[in-house]
């Protein structure tokens, strides 16, 4: 009986310890994109990882997602004062893939204020990669009363 409870708890210990190391994972992302690290942000993913941006595009694989970010738009949102702000995640583990879901704010500085620029659901696909969790797929859909980014906030399945 004391092994089945070790294992029991061993289980838990390794649920937890891979739920805060996604959580940290997820928490990186907004300060490296804020402070202009695209490399460290692009390396969030998995080499053939994908970022699809709801009014941007979808990009495929660290150095299209580094591009994004170093690109001119995100360079002069960051430039002019931006904070990437994301909520704790919802997540599900199964095995060495995870399920996790946010919501994303981007605030920018306008004048002597910051506003909500965009508001988005997110969906975050990860992967365990040589015992380190990265992203294989990141949906981020904006909040604009859309039945899609309701359904993706709300868990449902996405095509792959």
């Amino acid at each position: 009986m004391q092994d089945r409870e070790a294992l029991a708890v061993g289980a838990r210990i390794a649920a937890l310890e891979d739920r805060e190391a996604i959580r940290d994972l997820i928490a990186r992302y907004g300060p490296l994109a804020d402070a202009g690290d695209c490399v460290g942000a692009a390396a969030l993913w998995a080499e053939d990882g994908i970022y699809e941006v709801g009014g941007f595009g979808v990009y495929r694989g660290r150095a299209a997602i580094q591009a994004l970010l170093e690109g001119e738009s995100h360079q002069a949102l960051i430039h002019g004062g931006a904070a990437h702000v994301l909520s704790p995640p919802v997540i599900e583990l199964a095995g060495d893939r995870a399920t996790a879901r946010t919501y994303s704010v981007v605030f920018r500085k306008v004048g002597d204020c910051w506003e909500a620029h965009r508001a988005s659901a997110n969906l975050w696909r990860l992967v365990r990669i040589d015992a380190e969790w990265k992203v294989a797929r990141r949906v981020n859909s904006l909040l604009d009363g859309s039945a899609d980014a309701r359904a993706l906030i709300a868990g449902q399945p996405l095509p792959d």
